[in-house]
């Protein structure tokens, strides 16, 4: 909320000067008069650094987008006017960011400004996706209908990126347990080993030597070994940014991918064909929408079969060619396509799709939470174990030579 810097009198004649905020000049102008001051001079002023909000991309959190959808598409089907709904929904949101773009979208409907808009002003909040079927409810006069396929794709899309990074964050903590764990046994435990074994002079076994030198090397090279992982991780973020050849390359890893490949591929299909569907029933153009997904997906090998659909479809042919023809999408895919182009049904069966594919990710992610749990157990005690092996060795050795 802008923040204005004020001089003004009041009824005794006495200079006051502060700062207020307020939504704009004109209410700041009230809300001193209602303080009983006269207002001789109102200048915006911009906040420092430090109370400024600072945010990377989108600043509104996912789980509050989502719950304002949900809530608008209700107090718009409750018959309550969207300036109305906007002004209740800033007032009851705890995102800052959020209740700050609706606070400027309610001066803007005031106005008489369109509610598409309005929403177009804030595309780091509103995806494109939003916008447009705005833009297409408003045409259509279904806006309450819009709303609600809105709220419903935005929660699906919630979930089906809970469930992902529930897969994901498993495997990942272990990973990170066990990374720590041997950094702590050969920086701290192994060196504890080395005096011993050098007094008794004895030849020791390969895994001992390994070990020993893997200890030396973390104890010197510590920091390298950091920065040589942080490198290349930056490395590949930035290539796959700026090469459009490295980012497909590094999407079709991850899709062929032991365990997590399948399960990211139908995440992709399932958010490709619940996108499609939602604008194909909003009545957004076919060419427009595929657009919109080939973003809203956001991922290379997808958005490389996606623009062949949509030059196919330029070029009078069909939707489910591509598809077809493209090893990303299963049968199922590009058959229920097919079907609702022939029927005119292809919201329907894009819907259908996706909710298969919805549940089948449920049922992926069940199924390899309870496969990775054991390999992950293993695999630490597996490193761990050759550690203590390294050092018990040389030491039964020692034992027995007494």
């Amino acid at each position: 909320m802008p923040t204005y810097k004020y001089i003004g009198k009041n009824r005794r004649g006495q200079r006051k000067k502060g700062t207020i905020e307020s939504r704009s000049k004109n209410q700041a102008v009230q809300m001193l008069r209602e303080m009983n001051l006269m207002p001789i001079e109102i200048v915006e002023t911009q906040p420092s650094i430090w109370k400024q909000d600072i945010t990377i991309g989108n600043p509104v959190k996912s789980q509050d987008f989502v719950i304002y959808c949900r809530q608008f598409a209700t107090l718009i089907r409750a018959g309550i006017t969207i300036i109305d709904a906007t002004r209740i929904l800033a007032k009851q949101t705890e995102s800052k960011a959020l209740k700050k773009v609706l606070q400027q979208m309610d001066e803007d409907l005031q106005k008489g400004t369109a509610i598409s808009a309005a929403v177009e002003k804030h595309r780091k909040v509103f995806p494109s996706m939003f916008v447009n079927m705005m833009k297409a409810g408003e045409a259509s006069g279904n806006l309450d209908e819009t709303l609600d396929r809105l709220a419903t794709y935005f929660e699906k899309q919630f979930q089906l990126k809970k469930k992902i990074q529930s897969a994901m964050s498993y495997p990942i903590a272990i990973g990170l347990v066990t990374v720590g764990v041997v950094m702590f046994l050969l920086a701290s435990v192994v060196p504890t080993f080395v005096d011993m074994f050098a007094q008794f002079d004895a030849q020791l076994p390969a895994i001992t030597v390994f070990v020993l030198d893997a200890s030396d090397f973390v104890q010197a090279y510590w920091w390298l070994l950091i920065l040589v992982i942080a490198l290349i991780v930056i490395g590949i973020i930035l290539l796959q940014k700026r090469d459009e050849r490295v980012s497909y390359w590094i999407g079709y890893i991850s899709l062929k991918t032991p365990l997590f490949g399948k399960l990211l591929q139908k995440a992709a299909v399932a958010r490709m064909t619940r996108t499609l569907s939602s604008l194909f029933a909003s009545s957004v153009p076919i060419l427009q929408a595929l657009t919109i997904v080939e973003k809203v997906v956001d991922h290379p090998v997808l958005g490389k079969v996606i623009f062949e659909a949509r030059d196919s479809l330029e070029k009078g042919n069909s939707l489910a060619q591509p598809l077809e023809d493209s090893w990303v999408f299963p049968p199922l895919v590009s058959q229920m396509v097919q079907i609702g182009e022939e029927t005119g049904s292809l919201d329907l069966m894009l819907a259908k799709v996706a909710d298969f594919y919805e549940d089948e990710v449920e049922r992926s992610v069940d199924s390899l939470k309870s496969l990775i749990e054991p390999l992950m157990i293993v695999l630490l005690a597996g490193i761990v174990g050759t550690i203590v092996l390294a050092i018990m060795l040389p030491m039964f050795e020692i034992f027995n030579a007494f």
